[in-house]
């Protein structure tokens, strides 16, 4: 299966996760960072229940995941963004290397996160063309059918995925 090839480079990708006490801030530090380009993608999961030390006192309380894919080089980077914004005082930051991934996603994940330069024009490789019949439609309109839609889980498919 050619979507399921493993990449070549997957250690140099990561998933960082960190915990929050509500589902609006998980949300929050997960759109923040994509749009930021810190991750491709960020997911929120929960309610989960945690119990933990803190201050000497066994505490338990609900918690939402954050969980952001990201090439290992952008970790410092995210790492801060997570400590500036976070309400914890000692947030939760852990970074776990990609073992194996589809050498179309790791290259998504690799472009999602190439920082832009807001004052060059848009690339237009980039612009929607409805002649060519590689571009994928215009990702605004959600009434274009050659756009890629993500699944349920939140991701597009590798199939969905430039090649």
């Amino acid at each position: 299966m050619a979507g399921n090839d493993a990449g070549r480079e997957s250690g140099a990708y990561l998933q960082v996760q960190t915990t929050t006490d509500s589902r609006a801030e998980a949300m929050e530090l997960a759109r923040a960072a994509v749009e930021a380009r810190l991750a491709a993608c960020g997911q929120v999961a929960g309610p989960v229940a945690s119990t933990y030390w803190w201050n000497d006192e066994l505490e338990r309380a609900e918690e939402w995941f954050v969980f952001f894919k990201l090439p290992a080089d952008r970790y410092e980077d995210l790492a801060a963004f997570i400590a500036e914004r976070h309400s914890y005082d000692e947030p939760e930051i852990l970074a776990t290397r990609f073992v194996a991934g589809s050498s179309s996603f790791l290259a998504w994940i690799a472009d999602e996160t190439r920082p832009r330069d807001p004052d060059l024009p848009p690339d237009p490789d980039d612009a929607d063309d409805p002649d060519d019949p590689e571009d994928p439609g215009d990702p605004s309109d959600p009434s274009d059918p050659d756009v890629p839609r993500p699944r349920s889980g939140g991701l597009p498919s590798t199939s969905d995925l430039p090649g």
